[in-house]
């Protein structure tokens, strides 16, 4: 009896235009095709912060140019995308800008139907129009420019068989973008002059362009080049020729947000650091990410469980964190029970980020103090009954227990019991001093944990953090700190990720 070979079902290949590097230029079903990733395959010039979107059990491949080295030639990564995908796979081709304009992903696509392997062209923002919008230059704008051309700049416009019309381009009135030409630009300028285009012409030159190291240099035709040799610039730069660049004077916004050009150091675990990166993003600055801390499930959960099981023992339950909400619904959930479990108990956030974790559950927080230090916390407890009234607290495995005390100091019946664990990140120590050696401008402390984490990946050396300027999300943070021996440059007056991200506006407008 033969056996009978069933074929395995091909695959699906999505090319998919990454942007221009502000990750948040991604269009919507650019990043649901990453969500949805078996293979990803990227280039250099996109934010590996896009990766994230992909499940982390995907394969990611890098195929760019790295170092002078080309990690996998055109024709490779063909036969890769086509070999993955006929293996049933589904790969996303995450390509920087859009797959089609200067990307290759034309050869792409052919490869892909020369062998009948089902794919997507997802298209991507291009920094032909992204980098100069970033820049405050509009491409086209009423009465100065009605058209715009692109071009690539990779080629040498003194060949007598040169593929651009440069002696066109010169003369046609519009807006000229060239992409990929820093190097050849001596020879581009000289080429659009001696063709007739006035040497007057308002230029820009936009290194990384919707990145936040962004740099412009705007002159003319005639001394942009000198121009973008003093300020030093290195690709990727687009370049931009035409009478819309004079609208930068008065348009620019990206360069002029507060924080523009400022890294910020952002040591919050991993999976709390969004928000805060994000605020310190949309101000302008970079964020350095580098979790001191990592949040991981505790190794028994039987005293966090058998609490939550006689929930209605307790006349209050206080939420320390955020995370102390997730893991207790999710111990919830396990023994097959949902909010409804708080029926007839009062409840407290400590924060309004914990207090909205708890609104997304359904529950309502009760109280959340003004401040979220515990020391106020108790003081605005203290106008409170709480002689015999019995109190769950769950909080990080290491968590202060100064409101446990307080609490009990006025009659309370307190459980504080660890509902996660909070550890230092591994293998931290050397990206920890490379993160520091970078240009740092800043340094930022979301909690005690975070300050005693970061001295400890620098094995106690506290010397390399005194160059910087430390700014703590509130006075318990910065006690930690000063017990360590760091010299603190500000305290948030609002003990929140905002009123951190407001302090670090202030310390960089007051200088």
């Amino acid at each position: 009896m033969s056996e009978n070979h069933v074929q395995q079902p091909p695959g699906k290949v999505y090319l998919v235009g990454a942007g221009p590097g502000d990750p948040g230029l991604i269009t919507v079903k650019g990043k649901r095709c990453l969500e949805a990733a078996q293979v990803v395959v990227y280039d250099r010039l996109m934010d590996p912060e896009l990766l994230r979107s992909a499940p982390e059990s995907a394969e990611l491949v890098f195929v760019g140019k790295e170092r002078g080295r080309q990690a996998m030639t055109q024709d490779e990564i063909n036969r890769f995308l086509v070999d993955r995908a006929s293996e049933g796979q589904i790969v996303v081709r995450l390509k920087g800008g859009d797959p089609f304009v200067f990307g290759r992903g034309g050869e792409e696509a052919l490869a892909l139907a020369e062998n009948q392997i089902p794919f997507e062209v997802v298209p991507g923002i291009t920094s032909s129009i992204a980098a100069a919008a970033y820049a405050g230059i509009p491409i086209t704008h009423r009465g100065i420019a009605t058209t715009f051309t692109v071009v690539s700049g990779s080629e040498d416009p003194a060949k007598p068989d040169s593929s651009v019309p440069w002696d066109v381009l010169a003369k046609n009135g519009g807006t000229l973008v060239v992409l990929m030409g820093l190097a050849a630009l001596g020879n581009i300028v000289e080429t659009l002059g001696r063709n007739g285009m006035p040497l007057d012409t308002p230029a820009a030159l936009i290194n990384w362009g919707t990145w936040a190291k962004q740099t412009t240099v705007t002159g003319s035709l005639e001394d942009i080049v000198e121009k973008g040799k003093k300020a030093g610039l290195k690709p990727p730069v687009v370049a931009v020729f035409g009478g819309v660049v004079e609208l930068r004077e008065k348009i620019a916004w990206f360069d002029r947000r507060p924080l523009f050009g400022k890294k910020v150091l952002v040591t919050r675990s991993r999976t709390q650091a969004s928000r805060l990166v994000g605020l310190l993003a949309d101000l302008g600055a970079e964020p350095i990410e580098l979790p001191s801390i990592q949040v991981e499930p505790l190794e028994d959960y039987t005293t966090l469980d058998g609490a939550l099981a006689r929930l209605s023992d307790f006349g209050w339950v206080i939420f320390a964190s955020t995370n102390a909400v997730e893991s207790v619904f999710q111990r919830l959930e396990k023994q097959g029970r949902d909010s409804r479990a708080f029926a007839g108990t009062q409840i407290g956030a400590i924060g309004p980020a914990t207090a909205a974790a708890l609104a997304n559950r359904g529950l309502r927080a009760d109280f959340v103090p003004s401040r979220s230090v515990s020391e106020t916390v108790v003081e605005e407890l203290s106008s409170m009954e709480w002689t015999g009234v019995s109190v769950l607290l769950p909080s990080a495995d290491i968590g202060r227990d100064a409101l446990a005390q307080g609490l009990v100091a006025m009659g309370a019946n307190v459980e504080l019991i660890a509902a996660y664990r909070t550890t230092p990140s591994q293998d931290m120590a050397d990206r920890t001093k490379e993160a520091l050696g970078s240009g740092i401008d800043a340094v930022t402390f979301t909690s005690s944990s975070t300050v005693r984490n970061l001295v400890d990946m620098l094995n106690g050396n506290k010397s390399l953090l005194q160059t910087f300027p430390l700014i703590c999300i509130g006075p318990t943070t910065a006690a930690t700190a000063k017990e360590l021996g760091l010299k603190i440059d500000l305290v948030a007056r609002d003990h929140t990720v905002e009123g951190l991200v407001n302090a670090v506006v202030e310390y960089f407008a007051a200088r």
